[in-house]
């Protein structure tokens, strides 16, 4: 039998290592070629790794959430031949475990522990109970009230008073009965909040790893400001039903295709926005095409499929792409192509939008804009007498969170208030 060493292939252009997501096979598993052994992920996407041998796993190079280098080890595997590999690493003897040390048994003649005498002190059986006697005569009345150390140990943490608790026999107040205390007085405040749960360590890998390190450095490098903005969608979300109820074979569209055609037609005006910064370089780079990302949350985290050339669409092209793209992500089918290479992100919740939000910019671009919840609320609005009057309107707030070192706030403020008036004059996002 001969050892074959298989190192960690390259798995993409630039991509000098790569993290341990999940194995698929162990030490002692017989695998054919081309065979599923390992997910890695790189920085661009997850990547299952084949073998090329058939064989028996004899060694893995590491645990889930290690790094592996390209090029070193990743696993060896035993194959059928004579010669022996020598790029294979010896694998060392275990050391043999400690002896167990000896457990010596005691004597059985060893005489048992004398008990001490009964004190004529009250046990812990049977402790004494105060409580208030007959309002307004300012007496505590002391009463015996016979429980197990348990049963007053669970009546304290419940906040039971066991002299309340009738006992169902002999006296003395039981498990059972606190039970029907506390079925009968469930909207005192006696019941649980809660279960118990048990504490999980969780490793964080994978996906969740490079979220936190992605999250960490663009929170430690880039200096955030939030501009929080409140448009008026009511003739938006007219319109949005109108084109909806004869859309025939189209996709339907939502409030987001709508918001990324306002987006995309500001940008030749503030193409600030629109930016990378490259602060190792200290190199802004503006771009002309508006490749925007869009935050989707699926089961493994958040992840940033890209629109391409977004400026290019019209709605209901948008409207499939960000359908294609979200189902990609969730279903784990995304490209690495269609993960990377954003100019600007928007990051929605939907209905759990809430009422203002405060992003994190998805570096190294410079803006992220979020959407929020939209709410019904009455407001004053002008007729066409030029009377005011009150009605109840559609609202929604727009926040955008910005690089201060690349945008100022001046700009931010522009840009939403610009978005603002193309939300609420929604003929002009038709327009050219």
């Amino acid at each position: 039998m001969a050892k074959f060493t298989f190192n960690m292939p390259d798995v993409g252009e630039g991509v000098a290592e790569a993290e341990i997501v999940e194995w698929q096979v162990k030490v002692g598993d017989t695998v054919s070629e081309d065979q599923h052994l390992v997910d890695v992920m790189t920085d661009k996407a997850t990547i299952d790794i084949e073998s090329p041998v058939d064989g028996k796993v004899i060694e893995v190079a590491g645990e889930v959430g290690d790094v592996i280098s390209v090029g070193a080890m990743l696993l060896v595997i035993e194959v059928e031949g004579d010669a022996a590999d020598d790029e294979a690493p010896e694998t060392e003897a275990a050391p043999a475990p400690a002896p167990e040390p000896a457990v010596v048994a005691a004597p059985e003649d060893e005489p048992e522990p004398k008990s001490e005498p009964a004190s004529s002190a009250t046990t812990d059986d049977e402790k004494v109970e105060l409580f208030s006697g007959p309002p307004g005569t300012g007496k505590t009345i002391a009463a015996k009230v016979l429980a197990t150390p348990a049963v007053r140990k669970r009546a304290r943490e419940l906040g039971v008073d066991l002299a309340q608790v009738k006992p169902a026999e002999d006296g003395r107040v039981r498990h059972g009965d606190l039970d029907q205390f506390l079925s009968y007085n469930a909207g005192g405040g006696f019941a649980a909040a809660g279960k118990t749960r048990e504490d999980e360590a969780i490793k964080v890998i994978g996906l969740r790893k490079r979220i936190a390190q992605n999250m960490s450095a663009a929170k430690r490098n880039i200096p955030h400001f939030t501009y929080v903005e409140e448009c008026d969608v009511t003739e938006l979300e007219r319109m949005r039903a109108q084109l909806n109820s004869a859309r025939g074979e189209k996709p339907k569209l939502t409030m987001l295709p709508l918001l990324i055609s306002a987006i995309c037609k500001l940008i030749p005006d503030y193409p600030m926005i629109n930016a990378r910064f490259d602060d190792e370089a200290n190199v802004v780079t503006r771009h002309g095409s508006v490749h925007l990302g869009m935050a989707t949350q699926t089961d493994s985290g958040l992840m940033v499929p890209v629109i391409k050339d977004a400026q290019n669409r019209n709605l209901w092209q948008l409207a499939n792409e960000i359908g294609r793209l979200a189902n990609a992500a969730r279903d784990g089918s995304a490209k690495s192509d269609e993960l990377s290479g954003s100019t600007l992100t928007v990051t929605s919740l939907g209905p759990l939008g809430g009422v203002a939000t405060t992003p994190v910019i998805n570096r190294p671009e410079v803006a992220i804009i979020g959407p929020n919840r939209i709410i019904e609320r009455p407001m004053f609005v002008t007729g066409p007498d030029g009377q005011e009057r009150i009605e109840k309107r559609k609202l929604m707030n727009i926040s955008i969170s910005c690089d201060h070192r690349v945008v100022d706030g001046y700009d931010a403020a522009s840009f939403v208030q610009d978005m603002k008036k193309l939300i609420e004059t929604p003929v002009l996002l038709l327009s050219e």
